[in-house]
């Protein structure tokens, strides 16, 4: 077959090229196995660090990363959430239209143009330069916008913003040659918002696809042989260790299982051991928190390098998912730590029901739908003083979740898309 050239858009792909991870770096290498030439763009500011790519006085540079091309657009440097960032998001969008235009006329233009959110104005790109190329565009939701500002507080739905960005979503919903949500529930949020064709809105729900987020197993097995280090608490096999990774921020209300951990502790249940793996705005509040009640069964092991995390987890016990309640859940999650528990063979606790739930649909953990810490607790006890071949059951019931949501499975179906 003739090579096919995919140019996929993430405006946040910036820190795969350093951690050589993601989604779309593991679509882009699966791609590449299987004949195809996709070329990954991003912007030169890293979302996730104070780190920023050089461009010089250019609008754009090329790296490549493990044979994979990185078309990096320059966009300026901003820190945290506030107005800098919109202005990050403007400028990427104004800046890939001369971008893509002068890299097609060098290199040739794309087969099909996949534009991924999380922010919508790369979708709104991606459609209307693929529409002057004169091909399709898959535009990906990976976070529905503006739902999710609303609920999380950040903008009431009746307002004016919240309206045109609704507008806005819909018009990108009906332009959109094909769209694939990662959150399972993306047809029925589009039939709730009343824009199917069946209920006489531009959508037509067979153009609706889900690709799930999901584990590069054989990247994550060899992290986790060569990437191995000494950790007193880790290496301790007299402690039932709880591992949690990620942000340590406001949002990601750490205290819950901070709060656990108390409880646990309270019921001298002195073999739990709590290692959390992060870092963030709040962490110095909860490490002072704990000091402060005398909670001694929670150790901040601070921020890891990614590469590390799978040698973490394949030390674990029991992997820990906090997750604020609201009205998105529904339409289920792809969480990508989610998948790193998976792969890790460890059975997974969580305090939150999503929608269409993996973690239930495979029996590979315990969700206790808005769990208190003494319900955490609880269920953190029960894990621990499982019987080993009913824990057995649930670590195999996570490594079949692994399998069905390695990256080759998953670009499969995004091949059938394209």
């Amino acid at each position: 077959m003739m090579e096919k050239t995919v140019w996929i858009w993430n405006h946040y792909a910036t820190n795969m090229i350093k951690d050589r991870a993601g989604r779309h770096y593991s679509f882009a290498e699966n791609l590449r196995k299987r004949g195809y030439n996709p070329i990954i763009f991003c912007a030169s500011t890293n979302h996730f660090s104070n780190e920023n790519i050089d461009i010089t006085n250019k609008k754009y540079r090329v790296d490549t990363v493990d044979n994979i091309t990185f078309v990096i657009v320059k966009t300026p440097a901003y820190l945290g959430n506030a107005k800098k960032r919109l202005v990050n998001m403007i400028s990427f969008y104004k800046n890939i239209f001369p971008v893509a235009k002068e890299y097609a006329k060098k290199y040739g233009k794309p087969d099909v143009i996949l534009a991924s959110s999380v922010h919508p104005l790369t979708l709104i790109a991606g459609i209307k330069i693929a529409k002057k190329f004169s091909i399709p565009c898959l535009c990906e939701v990976r976070d529905l916008w503006p739902e999710s500002i609303v609920a999380y507080g950040g903008l009431k739905r009746t307002s004016l913003i919240a309206k045109m960005l609704y507008r806005g979503e819909k018009w990108i919903y009906k332009k959109a040659d094909k769209l694939i949500f990662t959150m399972e529930g993306g047809s029925d949020y589009i039939i709730e918002r009343g824009w199917n064709t069946q209920k006489g809105g531009p959508v037509d729900l067979k153009k609706v696809y889900h690709i799930n987020n999901g584990v590069d197993r054989e990247a994550f097995n060899d992290s986790q042989k060569f990437y191995q280090f000494e950790d007193e608490d880790l290496d301790n096999e007299q402690t039932f260790k709880v591992i949690y990774t990620g942000s340590i921020r406001l949002v990601n209300h750490v205290k819950t299982i901070v709060d656990a951990a108390q409880v646990v502790e309270k019921k001298a249940v002195s073999k739990i051991v709590f290692l959390i793996y992060g870092d963030g705005s709040d962490r110095k509040n909860l490490v002072a928190y704990c000091k402060e009640n005398n909670i001694s069964n929670v150790v901040f092991k601070g921020y890891v390098d990614k590469n590390k995390i799978p040698y973490v987890l394949s030390k674990s016990n029991l992997n820990i998912i906090h997750f604020e309640d609201n009205q998105i859940k529904k339409y289920g999650a792809s969480l990508n730590k989610l998948f790193e528990y998976f792969a890790s063979g460890k059975p997974t606790v969580s305090d939150c029901e999503f929608g269409y739930d993996l973690i239930k649909r495979y029996n590979s953990g315990i969700v206790v739908d808005h769990a208190d810490a003494k319900q955490l607790a609880k269920t953190i006890i029960q894990f621990s003083e499982m019987p080993p071949h009913e824990y057995k059951h649930y670590c195999q019931n996570a490594i079949k979740a692994a399998a069905d949501y390695d990256y080759q499975r998953l670009t499969e179906k995004l091949i059938e898309l394209i």
